[in-house]
């Protein structure tokens, strides 16, 4: 990979950082839940569909973040709405949270921190750090980012999560407080992501994008995010795509 720099045509600034999205855009977060539900059913002998229990508790991720954004309660860390989603779903599903102990519950919980990466992730995250620094701009928590990057290999250089931002995505200050954190301007850094809101916050925010495609993160009824719908600096159909038109080989 070329060191020179990639300069954004939004920002008219050289990037210094890369940070991404991560749940949906640098891991499979529906593959890996799928299979955590599956091994729980199996172990409790219980008739769940892992398809839709994994569904309706991503489900609930934007309700329970927007209740923090919205002031209506305090900053939360994203592994407690992600408890207090599942037991809301084990009941939807009909199992009592109340049957099970708390380590098979917390354990199940602790399926988002084992997620897979999808193929393309390593190899071009590797890639890109030769040149930028490379971190996750993501709602998760920085335990539960760092127990993801250990379980999928996942090669960062620095995270940050949003307990230390204390700020959610889309909210400005979650984009913007990152940046800080790292020292840099906003237009030193760039957001890589497969969700067009999520571009079109970071890039309100001063950020550069880049818009990576994941048709199948929902699965075969995903119906969002197929194609980019903004103006984003770089439009990729991988990470490793990423790393090539950030180097100018493509």
């Amino acid at each position: 990979m070329s060191t020179r720099p990639y300069v954004s045509p939004s920002t008219g600034t050289r990037i210094r950082a890369v940070l991404f999205d991560v749940f949906g855009t640098v891991v499979d977060w529906r593959t890996g839940i799928i299979k955590d539900v599956g091994a729980f059913a199996a172990a409790h002998r219980l008739d769940l569909n892992e398809e839709q229990f994994a569904d309706d508790w991503r489900g609930l991720y934007q309700p329970a973040m927007e209740m923090v954004r919205s002031g209506s309660r305090p900053y939360t860390p994203l592994d407690v709405l992600h408890r207090e989603s599942l037991e809301r779903v084990l009941k939807d599903h009909n199992v009592d949270p109340q049957a099970l102990t708390e380590d098979d519950v917390e354990r199940l919980n602790r399926a988002w921190h084992r997620l897979p990466a999808w193929p393309d992730s390593v190899s071009g995250l590797t890639a890109i750090r030769r040149t930028y620094i490379i971190g996750p701009l993501s709602n998760g928590n920085t335990s539960l980012l760092l127990n993801m990057a250990r379980y999928a290999g996942l090669p960062w250089d620095v995270i940050i999560g949003s307990d230390l931002t204390r700020a959610y995505k889309p909210a400005p200050a979650a984009y913007l407080r990152t940046a800080g954190i790292l020292g840099m301007a906003a237009g030193e850094v760039m957001l890589a992501a497969a969700h067009n809101t999520d571009l079109d916050a970071a890039k309100r925010a001063g950020l550069a994008t880049a818009f990576i495609s994941r048709p199948t993160e929902h699965g075969p009824a995903k119906t969002s995010d197929l194609a980019p719908t903004g103006s984003w600096d770089i439009i990729a159909t991988s990470i490793v795509d990423l790393a090539l038109q950030l180097s100018g080989q493509r």
